[in-house]
């Protein structure tokens, strides 16, 4: 009974409440009346996720029909019927160096993403030999003030992910560092709002690329003659600056909204400034704060991938890049797989977001 409770209350926080009822279903505790708001929330989402692969699979084949008569058209064409008819053959077996490549179908996808999985497991190992194998040499290159030798293989697709996880959460950190005690001090001050309204309207709408040449300017004479990396450092830099401004224009808008009679409270206790902003302002503006929060964590992973391919970040953004540009026969089925991998994750941060909201709010949101 405690643990159906519990996952009732983790499934309401992260606003997948629809699991309480698919449980109910299994459990035999489904009321008539609730048999309505099953369909709705789990039947058909799984029926338009079916009709969608269905559509997807259609498309997908009509596509590939369109180009390998294509393909044939122009043998025959170019080359005369016996070249037609090997092409036709060729297409035919499968063989990878005449296929038509087009949008792959989701059987495509699903072998590409398995092909992914399978090199991931291959790297980790070879990383992993390479560290056993280098291990004693590398203590005694430590122990000598030297730097260790470490891996310099291409990263997997997993590992490929969890550096794009790296970069947007400390550009989520930085935007969150920058934008909340900025926003505080613009809501509470009219003379502050006045004189970054400019700031905040001018660069607001300032497109990533731009702002990745901007950082790019900066760091690159800051860390002149280092030999440090610095794409990873401009690509945080870059998705904090570009995403920050929600948090700053929700929180700003929070703290200026707070009930004026909660103010004035604080000031017949004579709360100082901090203890003001602590106990009244920001409980008050959490709500907003929040919303800003998620919508800049949302924003900062849209723009990560575009940040990554110019910063040549070794994330998701250069992953897809690199294949777009390989034009290998698996290479569009891989882009794919980035896609739904690139929007799932997308989806977990807001969940994320929102569990951290009802965590910390009295205003408990069940979104969809």
């Amino acid at each position: 009974m405690k643990a159906s409770l519990t996952l009732g209350k983790v499934s309401k926080f992260m606003g997948l409440s629809f699991f309480i009822t698919l449980k109910d279903l299994f459990t035999g505790k489904l009321e008539k009346e609730d048999f309505k708001a099953f369909l709705r929330k789990v039947i058909v989402p799984l029926a338009s996720i079916i009709l969608f692969i269905g559509l997807w699979h259609l498309g997908a084949k009509t596509l590939y029909n369109t180009e390998a008569e294509f393909k044939i058209a122009k043998a025959l064409q170019d080359q005369g019927q016996v070249a037609a008819d090997a092409m036709k053959a060729c297409i035919a077996s499968g063989d990878s160096s005449c296929q038509p490549n087009t949008l792959p179908s989701p059987a495509q996808v699903w072998e590409s993403f398995q092909s992914l999985l399978r090199d991931h497991n291959i790297i980790s190992a070879d990383k992993a030999a390479f560290i056993e194998k280098t291990a004693a040499l590398n203590e005694k290159r430590i122990a000598a003030g030297k730097d260790p030798i470490v891996y310099t293989g291409r990263p997997s697709f997993v590992d490929q992910i969890f550096r794009s996880l790296q970069t947007v959460f400390a550009g989520f950190l930085l935007a969150l560092l920058i934008a909340v005690p900025l926003g505080i001090f613009i809501g509470l001050s009219p003379t502050l709002k006045s004189a970054f309204n400019w700031f905040i309207q001018i660069f607001k709408p300032v497109s990533p690329v731009v702002w990745y040449l901007l950082v790019f300017m900066i760091v690159k004479t800051v860390l002149i003659g280092s030999s440090e990396d610095s794409s990873f450092t401009i690509s945080f830099i870059s998705v904090g600056l570009c995403s920050m401004w929600a948090t700053l224009v929700n929180t700003a808008m929070g703290v200026s909204t707070v009930d004026k009679d909660y103010i004035n409270v604080a000031k017949v206790l004579k709360l100082g400034t901090f203890q003001k902003i602590f106990k009244v302002v920001l409980p008050s503006s959490l709500p907003l704060i929040f919303t800003g929060l998620k919508i800049t964590l949302s924003v900062a992973w849209m723009v990560l991938i575009a940040i990554e391919l110019l910063a040549q970040s070794p994330g998701l953004g250069l992953f897809v890049w690199e294949e777009f540009q390989n034009g290998a026969n698996d290479s569009n089925a891989k882009i794919i797989v980035a896609m739904f991998v690139i929007g799932i994750i997308g989806f977990l941060l807001d969940r994320l977001m929102l569990t951290i909201q009802n965590w910390v709010s009295f205003d408990k949101t069940d979104a969809i």
